[in-house]
Formats: C-alpha cells, sequence, structure tokens
C-alpha cells in the first residue's frame, strides 16, 4: 500500500502520457501480447521465459514508444501473473516516464469492480487500465478513486464484432457515439479517462475525437490488424498534434522467432514510429 501512496505523488496519467508524448515524439504503444507458442527455442521452456522476452523486447523499443501495453489475458492463461508484475516493475524502475496501460477490459459490478481496481493499480502498479462501459457508471467509479491513475473505456473496437452492439442506434446516434460523450461528461469525474477507437475505423475515430475534444486515445489494429496508419493518425490525432497510443504488438513482438527478436522488433517498431511521424507531418 505504501507504494501506491508514495506514487501519489507523482504525475497523474494523463501528465505523464503528455510528457512522454513531447518528450519521445512518439505516438507509437508497444503491445505485450506473450505467446509462448511464437517465441524463440531458448526462451519457450523456461520458468521465466516470459519475462526474460518482454523485458528485452521493453528494452529493444523504448526509445520508440509513447507507451506500453500488457495484456493480462496473455500472462493469466499461463499462470504468469507475477512476470507480469515484475516485467511492469521493470518499466517503472528504468523507464519510469513512459505509463503503462494494463489491457484487462473489466466490466463488473461496483463491489467486484473494486478489487479489480485494487489489482490493476495496487497489484500490478498499472498507469492506466482498458474496462468496458456496458454495465454502467456504477462499474467504473471504483477505477476513479485512484486519482492519479487512468481508465480507458471501450468505445469503437477494431474486431468486426463490435458492429453488433456499438453501431446500434440509439435514439438519434449509435451506441458508441453515447459513450464517447459520457466519457468525455459526466462519467469524467477525475479527468484521467480516455476511449479505446479502432485503426480500422477512422470514421468513428474522427466522430469521437469531434465529440472528446483532446482526449487521449488507445488506438489498436494497425499491423497484423490491417489499420491504415495515415488514416488513423489524420482522424485521431488532437489539437496539439498528440493524442493517440496507436497500439500494435504482434507485428512488432514476433518479428523474428529467431534469437534476433529484440534486434528485429526494435527495427518494426522504430519503422512503425517513423511511418506515424511522416503521417503527423503530412497532416
Amino acid at each position: 500500500m505504501a507504494r501506491y501512496f508514495l506514487r501519489n505523488l507523482a504525475m497523474t496519467f494523463i501528465e505523464k502520457l503528455n510528457s512522454r508524448w513531447n518528450q519521445s515524439r512518439s505516438l507509437l504503444c508497444v503491445g505485450l501480447d506473450p505467446d509462448l507458442n511464437r517465441f524463440p527455442e531458448s526462451l519457450k521452456n523456461e520458468p521465466d521465459g516470459i519475462y526474460r522476452f518482454c523485458t528485452a523486447i521493453v528494452k529493444a523499443t523504448a526509445d520508440y514508444a509513447c507507451a506500453f501495453k500488457p495484456q493480462i489475458a496473455y500472462f493469466a492463461s499461463c499462470a504468469a501473473e507475477d512476470q507480469l508484475q515484475a516485467i511492469i516493475a521493470f518499466i517503472h524502475e528504468n523507464y519510469p516516464d513512459i505509463p503503462v496501460v494494463l489491457d484487462s477490459k473489466r466490466g463488473d459490478i461496483g463491489s467486484t469492480a473494486k478489487h479489480y481496481a485494487r489489482e490493476a493499480y495496487e497489484r500490478f502498479g498499472a498507469d492506466a487500465v482498458t474496462l468496458s462501459p456496458y454495465m454502467g457508471f456504477d462499474s467504473v467509479a471504483p477505477y476513479l478513486e485512484y486519482v492519479d491513475r487512468g481508465a480507458i473505456l471501450l468505445c469503437r473496437t477494431s474486431n468486426a464484432g463490435g458492429n453488433d452492439i456499438q453501431m446500434l442506434m440509439a435514439g438519434d446516434k449509435p451506441v458508441y457515439q453515447h459513450v464517447a460523450a459520457l466519457a468525455a461528461g459526466p462519467w469524467n469525474k477525475n479527468g484521467q479517462l480516455g476511449l479505446v477507437v479502432g485503426a480500422t475505423y477512422p470514421h468513428e475515430i474522427e466522430m469521437v475525437r469531434k465529440i472528446t475534444g483532446d482526449m487521449p486515445l488507445l488506438v489498436p489494429g494497425i499491423g497484423a490488424q490491417g489499420g491504415d496508419i495515415k488514416a488513423c493518425v489524420s482522424a485521431g490525432v488532437d489539437s496539439r498534434g498528440n493524442g493517440v497510443m496507436i497500439n500494435s504488438s504482434r507485428a512488432i513482438l514476433y518479428a523474428s522467432q529467431g534469437e534476433d527478436f529484440a534486434e528485429a522488433a526494435a527495427r518494426v517498431a522504430k519503422e512503425t514510429m517513423q511511418k506515424i511521424n511522416e503521417a503527423r507531418s503530412a497532416r
């Protein structure tokens, strides 16, 4: 508990993210989705292989990243939560200016959400967490009690099945726009909310940006999912030319499955950052 209260004296998530955007001149978020089947042979059967793989990726890509985004399911399915905790601690210790977004997509009633919030912020030490908003504000409110941490709500996700609910008309606008308006307005009690909007839907990114002003957006879906970098940059950047964490996971992590995996990841991360910045310059 003492560790959490000490961190309260530092920057909020939004301050840390803004600082990193300005410092790094990068909008690239590097996703950490460790899949043992895609590891180099030397790490597949090692008890700390996930930790060694992910920390090597972090060291290789830190110069090109505005944030890191570990996906909790990849760790939990291997009973590797202790390695996740150690990886986040490694990032905080060695790259304290880079925010960590824990991608868990939680969404449950308030009494349970309190424990999920404690898990994300106190156990794992994340700067922000992804959440599902579809059980309403009382499922989000416990996260806002951590006044320095971020909560990033699913709004218009990159998967095709997102159409099933997010594009339903509710009154005169689709559900995802209602989520954006709530996040930008009455739900944003501590000023630390953000939204997930997929790179595969640049029109919707543009609409969300119009609704939310300079609210930060987490934009998955480039790389393996095929989102267009130029289109999502054009639609998503804020009034200062920042405002988006454009996530790439598999394309960077598994650029090579050989012993040169870290070097290959660094190369792809640098190339991706450069493509993003070229798109920013062309606006």
